[in-house]
């Protein structure tokens, strides 16, 4: 089973998505975080079962699509490392792409 690690920057990007939702709907910003974190939970088991961030190409990059998010996480061995959470229109960050 592989163990899940959020970086700051993706708990970072899940306050601010509930901040934007809640200023017109708290009760949904609450069920969005709630599907976003049960969409990762799977990680545990089946690591490879997001498909590879298009932008990259490479097999250990990876996203789940949530909604309108996208969850975008590195396989580190036995681990998931979640590295960002970002509106489905928006590029991948220019430090994502980097890195």
């Amino acid at each position: 089973m592989a163990q899940i690690d959020w970086s700051d920057q993706s708990e970072d990007d899940l306050q601010d998505i509930a901040k934007r939702i809640s200023k017109d709907l708290s009760y949904y910003a609450d069920v969005t975080i709630e599907k976003i974190y049960n969409a990762v939970e799977r990680l545990r088991v089946f690591p490879f079962s997001g498909r590879i961030v298009p932008e990259l190409g490479i097999e250990t990059v990876r996203e789940i699509i949530v909604g309108n998010y996208r969850v975008v996480y590195w396989i580190l061995g036995e681990r998931c490392e979640i590295v960002s959470v970002l509106h489905s229109k928006q590029d991948l960050p220019k430090k994502l792409l980097s890195e």
